[in-house]
């Protein structure tokens, strides 16, 4: 049997009685950073066989663990935090257990998703997860592409490193939105901040980060509206950066926006 289990995302305690009963009863534990999840394991006094099995060595070791579990060995799976395949390795290796009819089971715990939704307050009964954006601008473009539509909130994982670019190209498929970034989700130092997409961040990056937006993008017919109602203003000589300006506080949108669609207008 081959189990993927959970394991906290900041605060060691989180973690389940039954993670820790499958972590200390199986033969071999694969981690996706040994020396990072030996944390963990020395501090609930586990100690088994450990391997690698990271995005580097994915292919390679899905084999090894498919083989060890045809050997009759239980295998668990761990990420650094979290759950396994959740923007984690690990996709590789349940699609060849699954062609290999080999067993395997899930063993639920801390989610940073989850958390981040409960904590930025938004609608969680409807909700887009997407990660990390890709660092091809082309693939970026297309995972946003891909949601800038829906209604709901959005979910992603940002990088410390990449935290200010990141939410700049949300911002720029996406628009004005509600915003609430997580940071040190579970530690001592947890932080929430609600913002706008588009306002200033002052923050000092440090530690992951999950972004959740709450998008609500324009209907067709609300674009038309704040197009309309920029040409009656116009029309009746008010000068455009007025109108603009005048626009964007009647409905409540950055001005920026108005502006693009007033380009639409001339």
């Amino acid at each position: 049997m081959v189990y993927f289990v959970s394991t906290p995302i900041g605060n060691l305690k989180d973690i389940s009685l039954r993670a820790l009963e499958t972590l200390k009863s199986v033969d071999v534990i694969a981690c996706e950073d040994t020396r990072n999840s030996l944390k963990l394991l020395n501090h609930y006094d586990i100690h088994k066989k450990l391997i690698a099995y990271h995005k580097f060595n994915e292919k390679t070791s899905s084999k090894g663990i498919v083989d060890l579990a045809k050997e009759g060995k239980n295998i668990a799976v761990i990420s650094d935090s979290g759950t396994p395949l959740i923007s984690d390795p690990g996709e590789i290796l349940t699609k060849s257990l699954i062609e290999n009819n080999i067993e395997f089971t899930v063993i639920p715990g801390a989610s940073a998703v989850l958390s981040a939704l409960v904590l930025s307050g938004f609608a969680g009964s409807e909700f887009c997860f997407v990660g990390f954006l890709s660092e091809q601008n082309k693939k970026r473009k297309m995972q946003l592409e891909n949601v800038k539509n829906f209604c709901g909130a959005i979910v992603f994982y940002v990088s410390p490193y990449n935290v200010f670019d990141d939410i700049k190209f949300i911002y720029s498929c996406l628009g004005t939105q509600k915003a609430c970034l997580v940071n040190e989700i579970t530690k001592i130092h947890e932080k929430t901040i609600f913002f706008d997409l588009g306002d200033e961040l002052n923050i000092e990056p440090k530690g992951e980060y999950v972004l959740v937006v709450q998008n609500q993008p324009h209907t067709q017919e609300q674009t038309e509206s704040i197009q309309e109602q920029l040409k009656r203003l116009m029309g009746e000589g008010m000068d455009k950066n007025e109108a603009i300006k005048t626009v964007a506080k009647n409905f409540g949108v950055k001005k920026n926006e108005v502006y693009k669609l007033a380009l639409s207008l001339t």
